[in-house]
């Protein structure tokens, strides 16, 4: 057996699941011709198969599309195990939790102090922060309208689940609104999870230290907090590898509590992102490549392999490289790839900011928390802050999400139905973040007098 090659594998996985699929079929027909327990047998053979493979691929995005499987058919077939097994998705929570503030902190830091030096980089700073703001805003709007639309999270029964309480948005006027927007004490906003407090005081902290004179202290300090964001980032990495299990436990759970019916909504809220991207751009990215007169066709070609090698990692930090590459080969200066690209991996996350406005309202929708159009403004305006920083991780929207939610009372339960799919939204949206940083690149570049996209030279080669 351990001779036996991919193609192999997937051969016995496809037969399998076939079996599978016309043995079920014959049992919606007729279910007295064959016994469930031969159906639950065949089931498992084929889970089996799947398991086989995941130990020859050895890879963490195929772990959890089969713990998903895994997961579901535990639930399915031992509905008791599988409530049982909440505990595990609740650890891995736990561990995303303590992730929240020192991330947010040390990578918004970094992202202001090392890069924000207004006398340094002078209309090209202001320029990139006001497009950033701009296109990601529009980017949440979109999310907040494809979810309004779809209603993905309307109809998800979490009132058979026990953990889960009933809870609501609590009212507050603007003035305790923009009130709690700052901290009163930096500890007590990391304790009780309060993104936007960390953000604002990790903003503030990344002007002061930008505007310390003496170098010594603020390279000091910039190297610490460098150094504690590639810490985290790798305490981020040993954590995801609980994902696997996290997920196939959350799925378990939901299908033990909640039945097949929830994996609609999951499928509805997949199209819904895929569907909100495409028209972000399409409806976006594509009128201001038109309007700065971009070639569009040799543009795709340059950024193809980074945004691919983005979607298939689910991680923009694993494309940064190669993409800097390709826009300087696309004719490009340095000076301008080198600020603007870095920079706009902490600012300027298009289909990450896209994703957490749709999915926070999807988990208010599954939580039965009717949200007015004021509430998901002030939701939008957090996001668009909290969001800052983490373009990096793999599946760091998840960090935010949970924070987001925690911050305006959402139960966690949806998020970890949410989670049975992200790494399929996770590719897409890291995919648009690395596309829309490129074009903005070339934005900036366009309205510095940089490049001459009517006149670009041919490609060239370039080390980096």
């Amino acid at each position: 057996m351990g001779s036996w090659n991919f193609k192999q594998i997937i051969l016995l996985i496809a037969i399998l699941f076939s079996l599978v699929i016309v043995t079920h079929g014959v049992h919606l027909i007729n279910d007295s011709i064959l016994h469930p327990g031969f159906l639950m047998t065949l089931r498992w053979l084929s889970i089996g198969s799947l398991i086989w493979f995941g130990l020859k691929k050895q890879n963490l995005t195929t772990w959890i599309f089969l713990s998903m499987l895994i997961g579901a058919e535990v639930g399915h077939d031992f509905p008791a195990l599988g409530a049982n097994l909440k505990v595990i998705s609740d650890i891995f929570l736990r561990m995303i939790k303590t992730i929240i503030a020192p991330l947010l902190f040390s990578t918004l830091v970094v992202g202001i102090a090392g890069h924000a030096d207004m006398k340094q980089v002078g209309r090209m700073g202001w320029k990139s922060l006001v497009y950033f703001e701009v296109v990601t805003t529009i980017a949440l709007i979109i999310g907040l309208l494809a979810i309004n639309i779809s209603k993905a999270g309307v109809g998800i029964d979490l009132a058979s689940a026990d953990t889960v309480q009933q809870v609501a948005v609590a009212k507050q006027s603007w003035q305790e609104i923009v009130l709690h927007t700052f901290p009163e004490n930096i500890a007590k906003a990391v304790a009780e999870g309060q993104v936007l407090q960390i953000v604002v005081f990790s903003i503030l902290f990344g002007l002061g230290l930008s505007m310390i004179k003496n170098s010594q202290h603020k390279t000091t300090m910039l190297h610490w907090c460098e150094s504690l964001s590639e810490v985290m980032f790798k305490f981020t990495n040993l954590i995801m590898y609980l994902a696997p299990l996290a997920v196939g436990a959350a799925i378990a759970y939901t299908i033990g509590k909640m039945g097949f019916d929830v994996l609609r909504n999951l499928f509805l809220l997949l199209l819904t992102l895929y569907v909100a991207l495409i028209v972000f751009i399409l409806g976006v990215l594509l009128p201001i490549a038109l309007y700065i007169k971009l070639p569009i066709k040799r543009f795709l070609q340059a950024v193809s392999e980074p945004v691919l090698l983005a979607f298939a990692t689910a991680s923009s930090e694993s494309a940064l490289p190669h993409a800097m590459k390709a826009l300087e080969k696309f004719g490009i200066p340095r000076k301008v790839v080198s600020f603007v690209l870095p920079t706009g991996f902490s600012f300027n996350l298009d289909g990450s900011t896209l994703y957490l406005s749709l999915a926070l309202v999807f988990v208010a929708q599954a939580a039965k928390v009717d949200l007015t159009i004021g509430e998901q403004i002030v939701m939008m305006l957090t996001l668009m802050l909290s969001s800052k920083g983490v373009a990096g991780v793999a599946r760091a929207s998840l960090v935010i999400l949970m924070g987001t939610a925690v911050s305006f009372n959402l139960p966690t339960e949806p998020i970890f139905i949410i989670l049975g799919i992200d790494a399929l939204m996770d590719m897409a949206r890291t995919a648009t973040n690395l596309l829309g940083n490129c074009l903005a690149t070339a934005v900036i570049a366009k309205w510095e007098g940089e490049v001459d996209f009517e006149n670009l030279p041919e490609a060239q080669n370039v080390e980096l």
